[in-house]
């Protein structure tokens, strides 16, 4: 098998290697490779080696590329890392990729360490998002009051870029540090208040690490669980649309546990409160809505790029069940198979749904039901009975009545909106629950 050294080069002008990285290249034949960018081969010049050059190619073509060279006999590649390659590097990539007893790594100094000493920051006390290769509108998760954000940046989210994010959140106040070429002798590292920044035509170094203070202006971005119905586009307008409400959506979201790692389906996701929210406060976990509305699906879609969830929030456009055989499909390398689901709506499909749903959940997965009418409460109690019967879950259930408070007429009056009920179940084994039922008849 051919070994793969995956060398840090830390933030130098000359990379600084250590002895182990400087035997690693020491070590390379005639028909092994290095791999890296035209910057980084530059770094290593002044430690030898006999092995080719080559430029490091798009993630798709390196797995073809590794696969070719081991047929052609290649020992040993080593890839040239920027820093750590395990922090935010490509050395995750390498790791799912490829065996790990055929990796090595050699660590080094990261531009996002070297960007802190600079300013005096303690590492533990910020923030750090990478937008390198990654949608802008992911930073916005991040942009609440009073943080300290270090970023990783690339073409698309540059100075100017993260000075316009800030003033969109409200927060124009922000400090926006621009560490540029860290480590080179043109190094430069200034400050910029984002107001001023977005007016400003700042030239700067592509090679650079971007610090964020955050002003004490509060954020339109929330900080707490529970965002305001008003801040969702919705199909009607002013959060009263087909948006599950917000007090509804706390008790939702407390049932539903989403922890990391998690597939969550929302199935009728409307205009996207419960997906959008989840994906919100879940990023490690990977939710997917399904809408088949024309006019809630583009709300969905704006509500996603609005709240910065475009990495852990996938739309699929489509009626369930039947849209749920494609994802039951591999997708990207992930099997989409939820051990979570919401049904907010169900179009008159609601016994069918939950029915194919339980089949497919795994043990442990659960499976939550919003229901208004009195025939989808009528077709869950039909389910939950089923439930019972075969002894196989475990149930909680709560009725939401929510009255807001409102004027009319000068006086002050509470306006109820339809009680909303909510089924949780929790699948097991019968087999579980009969020892467990035996256990406690022990007892």
């Amino acid at each position: 098998m051919t070994r793969i050294h995956v060398i840090g080069l830390g933030v130098n002008e000359l990379a600084n290697l250590d002895a182990s990285a400087q035997a690693a290249l020491a070590s390379l034949s005639e028909q092994d490779i290095v791999l890296g960018s035209p910057r980084q081969h530059d770094t290593i010049a002044a430690y030898s080696h006999k092995a080719q050059r080559c430029d490091l190619p798009k993630f798709k073509q390196l797995e073809s590329d590794f696969a070719t060279w081991q047929t052609e006999g290649v020992t040993q590649v080593v890839v040239l890392a920027s820093g750590d390659p395990l922090y935010y590097g490509i050395g995750a990539w390498l790791m799912r990729t490829f065996s790990p007893e055929n990796l090595m790594f050699y660590p080094n100094v990261s531009s996002i360490q070297v960007a802190c000493h600079r300013l005096g920051l303690s590492l533990q006390d910020v923030n750090v998002v990478s937008l390198h290769g990654r949608p802008l509108s992911n930073l916005r998760r991040h942009l609440q009051s009073n943080k300290t954000l270090v970023l990783l940046t690339d073409q698309y989210s540059q100075p100017k870029h993260i000075a316009q994010e800030c003033v969109q959140a409200g927060l124009d106040q922000s400090e926006i540090i621009v560490c540029e070429t860290l480590g080179y002798e043109q190094e430069k590292v200034r400050s910029f208040v984002a107001q001023t920044l977005v007016k400003t035509e700042l030239e700067c170094d592509p090679l650079n690490v971007i610090v964020v203070k955050t002003s004490q202006q509060t954020s339109c971005y929330p900080s707490a669980v529970g965002i305001p119905d008003a801040s969702f586009v919705t199909d009607k307008g002013d959060g009263k649309g087909m948006i599950t409400k917000r007090e509804v959506r706390l008790a939702i979201l407390s049932y539903m546990n989403i922890e990391q790692g998690d597939i969550v389906w929302d199935i009728g996701a409307g205009c996207g409160g419960v997906s959008v929210e989840m994906a919100y406060w879940h990023p490690h976990s990977d939710i997917i809505a399904i809408e088949h509305h024309p006019e809630r699906l583009a709300c969905l879609a704006a509500n996603q790029d609005r709240f910065g969830v475009i990495q852990n929030l996938s739309i699929v456009a489509g009626r369930a069940p039947d849209v749920l055989v494609d994802l039951l499909s591999q997708h990207n390398g992930l099997n989409r198979v939820a051990n979570k689901v919401f049904i907010g709506g169900s179009d008159g499909e609601l016994s069918a749904l939950m029915a194919q749903i339980w089949t497919l959940l795994p043990v442990g997965g659960s499976l939550m039901v919003s229901a208004v009418t009195e025939d989808t409460k009528f077709q869950v109690m039909q389910f939950a009975q089923a439930r019972e019967s075969a002894q196989d879950t475990t149930e909680q259930s709560l009725q939401v009545s929510i009255a807001k408070g409102e004027r009319l007429a000068g006086q002050r009056l509470f306006r109820p909106n339809l009680p909303v009920t909510l089924h949780h179940f929790k699948k097991h084994f019968a087999e579980h629950m009969i020892k467990t039922n035996d256990k406690e008849s022990a007892q």
